[in-house]
This record gives structure tokens, sequence and C-alpha cells, in this order.
């Protein structure tokens, strides 16, 4: 079978995985007190598909996984199947970028790490990766020079530079290829730059790319 960018989006459910990436912005790290340095293999994690909500759905915050915070990240949108890609030819596997967030249970993640255990449970739980609506690439001049904020509640809350990643998009995707093939659909988040927080019930996020606004969710 055939996959191009315009596979039906019955299909890319079935397909989809969520990369994710940790650690990936030096501020984030310091709030976080975790002193990572680019001579650091970056830091990967997957969600399941059933972690995805899209199309401003609300999120609704679970009641047994303690204090929730927001994570507000660049996503890219993987479009054609590829294995150990270089790094000059990652700009050709993807077509499309958003902003998401990542929502992470704080204390559960503090506890896993605590004992050098993975982070699906605080990281993947459904509804755990929000993704706005998709920008094709070629609206900007540069996917590596993007300025991206969320607002919560009329206020912003978080700003970042995808300049600032220690690893850039292109070195993401050659990186996860190593090990897994992508296929059309995958979704990367690509990392969280300083200014996480919590969310609470009735909490109204907005995220923006430059000055497009793509996503617009409550929080129930």
């Amino acid at each position: 079978m055939h996959l191009t960018c315009s596979t039906t989006s019955i299909l890319i459910i079935l397909l989809m995985k969520i990369f994710a990436v940790g650690m990936n912005y030096k501020e984030h790290n310091k709030e976080l007190h975790e002193p990572l340095s680019k001579t650091t293999s970056p830091v990967i994690f997957i969600m399941p598909d059933s972690a995805l909500s899209k199309d401003h759905k609300p999120f609704f915050i679970p009641d047994d996984l303690g204090v929730i915070e927001y994570e507000t990240e660049v996503v890219v949108r993987i479009c054609r199947l590829g294995k150990t890609i270089s790094s000059r030819f990652a700009h050709r596997y993807y077509d499309a970028v958003t902003v998401g967030i990542d929502f992470t249970a704080r204390e559960l993640q503090q506890q896993l790490r605590a004992k050098g255990l993975p982070w699906e449970l605080c990281k993947s739980f459904d509804g755990a990766a929000t993704i706005g609506d998709w920008m094709d690439i070629d609206k900007f001049q540069d996917i590596q020079r993007l300025q991206f904020h969320l607002d919560v509640n009329g206020s912003t809350v978080q700003k970042g530079f995808t300049g600032d990643m220690f690893y850039k998009i292109d070195e993401l995707i050659a990186y996860i290829s190593r090990y897994f093939t992508l296929k059309t659909g995958d979704l990367l988040f690509t990392g969280t730059p300083a200014g996480v927080g919590p969310v609470h019930i009735d909490d109204h996020l907005e995220g923006y790319l430059e000055d497009y606004k793509v996503l617009d969710f409550n929080c129930k």
C-alpha cells in the first residue's frame, strides 16, 4: 500500500504513533532541577493513540493523579514512511506543525523518576496529548525559528522559541528513526520551554504559533 500525506484520517489513526521529547529546553530543565546538556542523548518516550485529544475537545482532569500541569510544545506531523533518516533529509518527512499540550501528572512523575521508572503513567494517560489545528510548514520561513505561547484564562503563562531547543526537529527525527520506523500520521511533540504550571477545572487554554491561534479548549 502506498501512503501519502493525503492518507485518510481513519487510516492515520490506525497507524499513528505519538513520540515525545523530554527536557529539550535548558530553562525548563532548570525549573525541574535537571542540569541536562547537549552531550546527553534526547529523552524520548511514546504515548498511545488513546492519549490524543484534538478538535478543541475539553480536557478532563483526572481526579486520581494529583497535580496535572500543562507543557506547551510545538508538534510536527510525519507525512511519509522513513527509517534511519539523515538529519539533512529529515525536513522531507513532515508537512505540518501545530501547538500541543503534553499534560503531566507532576507528583507522579517525581515519584517515578526517583525510582528510575518509565514516565508513561504520568505522561501517557487518556487525553494527555492535546493538539491544535495543523498549519502547513510552508507558511513559515524557518520551522526552527518559531515563537509559540500559551494563554490560560486570557493571560500568557508560557512562551517558547524553537531556536532554543537542545535538539532541533530534524535531529530528533533522525535520532528517533534509528529505533522506530516513522509512518504517515505519526506525531512528534518536541519538548516544552520553561513556565509549566497546574491546570484547574474551568480553565480556558489557548495556544498560539506565531500570531496564529491554533489551540482553544477548556478544562473540565
